[in-house]
């Protein structure tokens, strides 16, 4: 059939794969939530925000029940949330947040996985000044919302940057780590279109490396990645 169909599949088969890892991330936050806050959205704030997530992600409500019935079963594993820091070749801050349910067999992945892709993994904390944690919301953009003015009334909720994304055309709300609760709070009682709420690590420093540079990290990025334990992978690398 061509290059051109093995290309497309491949795109397929990567979009998918995607999906795939998205859904897998929600369902594990969700368990954790609920094991901490319980099944009921309403009182469950953090809950709540993993549901928008699941719906901005195309994630069928049937497996996002699924989900939150396993959850509260005895049956469902305790995750635990681990973070892993270490540095990717020429340089590269990588932090690994993974939530998993056999510590032991996460850092030994992780271990070799920055091994093998010629970078070391170190101790914990050692990345405290490469990135800060944020709160990070998205919001639909109907067009007539002042960006301005909405910044300067979320500055007092914790608030640090508001901004359209022009790619995607949602506004972009970054604050506190500390923040959250109280941001998603004032957006629904506003009755402002959460798209999707989440934590980030953005990082206070970058390093330029070149194509021929960020090609060798990002074999490393994509190896942690694939890795079913690992939910998020952060750098602080910025290509010339």
């Amino acid at each position: 059939m061509g290059r051109a169909f093995e290309f497309r599949k491949a795109r397929k088969m990567k979009r998918w794969g995607q999906m795939a890892r998205t859904f897998t991330r929600i369902g594990k936050d969700i368990a954790m939530a609920v094991k901490s806050g319980g099944i009921d959205p309403d009182s469950n704030s953090r809950l709540r925000a993993l549901i928008q997530n699941a719906k901005a992600a195309n994630m069928p409500k049937a497996t996002v029940d699924n989900a939150i019935k396993r959850a509260s079963s005895k049956d469902q594993e305790d995750y635990k949330e681990m973070v892993y820091e270490g540095y990717a070749q020429h340089g590269i801050a990588v932090l690994v947040e993974c939530t998993t349910d056999n510590t032991n067999r996460s850092i030994a992945n992780i271990r070799s996985s920055f091994t093998r892709c010629g970078g070391t993994v170190g101790t914990s904390g050692m990345l405290d000044f490469v990135f800060d944690r944020k709160s990070v919301f998205k919001i639909a953009n109907n067009g007539k919302t002042d960006i301005e003015e909405l910044e300067f009334e979320l500055i007092d909720f914790g608030a640090e940057e508001v901004f359209l994304d022009e790619e995607t055309n949602q506004i972009n709300i970054y604050g506190e780590f500390t923040a959250f609760g109280t941001l998603q709070k004032y957006l629904e009682e506003k009755g402002i279109e959460i798209l999707n709420s989440d934590f980030e690590r953005v990082p206070t420093d970058t390093k330029t490396l070149t194509e021929e540079e960020a090609a060798d990290v990002e074999k490393l990025i994509e190896r942690l990645e694939d890795d079913d334990d690992v939910q998020m992978v952060y750098h602080n690398m910025v290509i010339s």
